[in-house]
């Protein structure tokens, strides 16, 4: 089968859509289809660890990749690009040599809406998997209009892709009850992002040397419990929270500290909120890591911490508990369905001193934190890509079978 995969977040930009297409184009692949990701070209700097200051980019991969080239979006967003619409006939001419039999649209804008048209343009039938729930979102990057009007754009933009998608696919049950509140009345799929054991897996040598690479640039946090935040740095995560557990921790354990992996437009502010609550000698940033050496993080930290109040899926949760880390999340949206209560961890309510009180119960008692870190390897294996993949060729399948769907229209239609 050839698939071609439409994505406006690929490495070097770092979310959990990148990380989804990225995870089942290799698996695909290796089962033998031929994967093609259209995706967006980004520039040098870009493509460079902040960390260890060594480039990364599009190494021997088992599949295709088109870049297009992009334009910055400025203001809007420091990290993210956008391709101009007169890049169309560049994304037509190289479908039309790759001949996909099916299109996965992962995402909504310019990117994802060539696929939709090269899908109406060529009459190949589009999955759509429904991954970010813009009506939240966008209030933190669109800062000059209300935040009504934002939360309908938001909508509108999703249901587009849900309206003329021959299979929707949505990561959790919460994304399909959302499906459902949109007016979309169509069966979905559920199927989460699948975790690949390459990144869950590193043998006790390359992890302490990795280990003393870390320490070396990052000297304060040896011996020290570590409390780990994995993801994208912006707004949306609720980072600052984590700030106030900390304080709460440290009254109990004082030699516990915070890491954040990831970078992201909100950096540079949170490290300023960081120095004037003079929280420095205990709250540590690494900016952009490359997704590999992740594994490194969870197995060097005591308790995985995640604040997030809007994530989909939340495939760090699930990493961070394959690899025995325990976690402490907030329960709401994706991480009510990952963890599904206090499986391979604790799911809290949006409260910082219930929050404290599970992670210092995980730091001091380590009978507790062994039972927590087995439990989360046996929880999170479930979500390894090589039992979910088949799953997604069904999708595909059911899609070509069916055929473009018959209410593709730019018109509006009897479905609201």
């Amino acid at each position: 089968m050839k698939i071609a995969m439409f994505t406006d977040a690929y490495f070097p930009r770092i979310n959990g859509v990148a990380v989804s297409v990225h995870s089942y184009a290799h698996e695909l692949s290796r089962l033998g289809h031929h994967v093609c990701v259209v995706c967006l070209e980004y520039t040098e700097d870009q493509q460079k660890s902040t960390f260890f200051d060594e480039k990364t980019g599009d190494e021997s991969l088992p599949f295709k990749i088109i870049r297009i080239p992009s334009t910055s979006l400025g203001k809007v967003s420091k990290e993210d690009r956008m391709v101009k619409l007169y890049k169309w006939n560049f994304v037509k001419k190289a479908m039309d040599e790759f001949k996909p039999d099916i299109i996965h649209i992962n995402s909504e804008w310019t990117v994802g809406y060539f696929g939709a048209i090269y899908s109406r343009h060529r009459h190949i039938p589009f999955v759509f998997t429904f991954h970010t729930l813009w009506e939240d979102y966008l209030v933190n990057y669109v800062t000059f209009l209300p935040e009504k009007s934002l939360k309908k754009i938001g909508i509108e933009v999703v249901r587009f892709y849900l309206k003329r998608a021959s299979k929707i696919i949505t990561p959790t049950k919460n994304i399909q009850e959302v499906v459902s509140k949109y007016g979309i009345n169509r069966e979905s799929t559920i199927l989460p992002t699948g975790i690949p054991d390459s990144k869950t897996q590193i043998s006790d040598d390359d992890h302490e040397r990795m280990v003393e690479r870390i320490y070396k640039r990052l000297p304060q946090i040896r011996d020290k419990k570590i409390m780990l935040f994995v993801g994208r740095v912006v707004r949306e995560k609720n980072i600052p929270f984590l700030f106030d557990v900390l304080e709460k921790v440290r009254k109990t354990v004082s030699n516990a500290v915070l890491l954040i992996v990831g970078g992201g437009p909100y950096l540079d502010e949170l490290r300023e909120i960081v120095r004037k609550r003079n929280l420095d000698d205990c709250v540590f940033f690494t900016g952009y890591i490359d997704g590999d050496i992740l594994i490194n993080f969870y197995k060097m930290a005591c308790v995985f911490t995640f604040p997030s109040k809007t994530e989909t899926q939340g495939l760090v949760t699930i990493e961070a508990m394959i690899s025995g880390l325990p976690v402490v999340a907030i329960g709401q949206m994706g991480t009510i369905d990952v963890m599904q209560g206090d499986n391979g961890g604790f799911m809290v309510k949006d409260d910082t001193m219930e929050f404290a009180e599970k992670t210092m119960s995980l730091l001091t008692d380590s009978k507790l934190w062994k039972q927590k870190s087995l439990e989360a390897q046996l929880w999170g294996s479930k979500w390894k890509i090589s039992s979910l993949t088949p799953k997604l060729i069904e999708c595909y399948v059911e899609a070509i079978k069916n055929g473009p769907y018959k209410r593709w229209s730019f018109h509006k239609n009897k479905e609201n």
